[in-house]
């Protein structure tokens, strides 16, 4: 059991001064004004949030894609393909240190939890391992052994195009039939059913480009309860291929054949229309929404406003994993509104500050779409909790929305965070990673063998 007692804490009904949370076997059990004289003090305490889309692997690639090759139209495409090359040479032990950092980092910069959307299953060639799930347990014990919350989503990808041709190169390990795949995710639950209790497994059908309709509708056969997360109309030429072959652009499509609804992640949505934007919020599905990857690989602006004033729910993750780091996050999506519309506090409404309505979304919608009972502080949810110091030059001792707009905006935000648990377990004291030194050094052990290049 433990207590912490905080100066002032974001609750459903607002902010409260001088609180004293009880956490015992993972959860909050208490609330309470009365203080403890041993009871872990904090500055200002918030709930943390799931980080609600990452590809863990792709982090020993971040600083490798920046150059321009012989292709002057370098585009999401030309980094797929660099992609596809860099991942045929990991190994699951270079995958586990990998993955072991980035949850690392991931419960520095304050998430409490991750949906994991893991579609590197097979060896090099697309051979299965002799244990099917290898690769899951390697992000299993990764998460288990750094603390963070996990939602695992293996992935189902089966073909190379929405016309059916074969997986190539560094994509055939990804790949599996349906009867391959459903092994794959039973082994994959199997693992999930000995890990730690707050643990979850979903399913994560890719796209509409690489499951056909029919495997697509099979997915809640194979997973028949969790999250289904999918990657959706994020670039130009995807939503030109999907309505060139189904007839339809892709959010019109899935909305038309499937049936979605609040436990769905759609991953991206950055190519929607007005009509797609308010008609994917009124399903009750999350938006996933990686604005520094989006940012990073061109793949345009999601509507924010309009799904926000359609009533849609938005939460953020780290995809690509090539900046980790929840403010930024929400800064970034903002910041895109006000691009685009030349405005400012562009998330912002009559009622909440830029800062509370993105936070807010952030928190809620990314325990609905990794099926978390997070996201708030209150009696009966998991201790997923950020404890943030506002002594300090950038956040100059503010309270409340006050101090929410100064964590995002100023560009500091992490360095504020002082403490992170997890489903109780106290990850992040004083600012640093209970393991940041062994994480560290196992993963400078890793991209020591990879080397530098692509």
């Amino acid at each position: 059991m433990q207590e912490i007692q905080s100066r002032q804490t974001l609750t459903p009904d607002g902010w409260v001064s001088d609180l004293c949370l009880t956490i015992d076997q993972g959860r909050i059990t208490r609330i309470s004004r009365t203080p403890s004289p041993g009871a872990h003090t904090v500055d200002l305490l918030l709930p943390a949030p799931v980080n609600l889309h990452s590809h863990a692997f792709q982090r020993a690639m971040a600083g490798l894609t920046e150059i321009r090759g012989p292709d002057p139209n370098d585009s999401f495409w030309t980094w797929r393909k660099l992609m596809y090359r860099f991942l045929d040479r990991l190994t699951p032990d270079h995958v586990q240190a990998i993955a072991e950092l980035v949850f690392m980092e991931m419960l520095e910069a304050g998430y409490g939890a991750v949906a994991e959307f893991h579609y590197l299953h097979h060896d090099i060639g697309g051979i299965p391992y002799a244990e099917l799930a290898e690769m899951a347990g390697r992000i299993t014990t990764a998460a288990t052994n750094t603390g963070i919350g996990l939602t695992l989503l293996p992935v189902h990808y089966m073909q190379g195009g929405c016309d059916g041709r074969a997986l190539e190169g560094g994509q055939r390990r990804f790949g599996s039939d349906p009867e391959l795949f459903a092994r794959l995710h039973v082994d994959s639950a199997r693992l999930i059913a000995e890990a730690p209790d707050d643990f979850a497994i979903g399913i994560a059908p890719h796209s509409l480009r690489a499951v056909p309709p029919g495997a697509l509708a099979e997915a809640r056969q194979i997973c028949p309860r969790g999250p289904i997360h999918m990657h959706l109309a994020e670039q130009v030429a995807e939503v030109q291929e999907v309505e060139a072959h189904l007839g339809a652009r892709p959010v019109e499509w899935l909305l038309d054949n499937a049936d979605v609804t609040a436990d769905w992640c759609l991953i991206h949505c950055t190519q929607m229309t007005d009509a797609e934007t308010r008609a994917l919020a009124g399903t009750g599905a999350v938006a996933g929404l990686c604005p520094i990857t989006e940012s990073s690989l061109g793949d345009g602006i999601f509507n924010g406003i309009s799904y926000r004033d359609a009533g849609g729910r938005f939460g953020v993750g780290s995809d690509s994993n090539i900046h980790i780091a929840l403010w930024e996050e929400l800064a970034t999506l903002d910041y895109s509104q006000r691009l685009r519309d030349r405005s400012r506090a562009a998330m912002a409404t009559a009622d909440c500050s830029t800062g509370r309505v993105l936070f807010d979304a952030a928190a809620q919608a990314g325990a609905q779409a990794a099926g978390r009972a997070s996201g708030q502080i209150a009696e009966g949810r998991l201790a997923d909790l950020i404890a943030v110091s506002t002594d300090n030059e950038f956040l100059c001792n503010r309270s409340g929305d006050t101090a929410l707009d100064s964590l995002i905006f100023t560009g500091r935000g992490r360095s504020c965070v002082t403490d992170v648990w997890s489903a109780g377990r106290h990850m992040v004291q004083n600012g640093r990673h209970v393991a940041r030194d062994r994480i560290t050094n196992a993963f400078l052990a890793v991209t020591a063998q990879l080397g530098q290049a692509i």
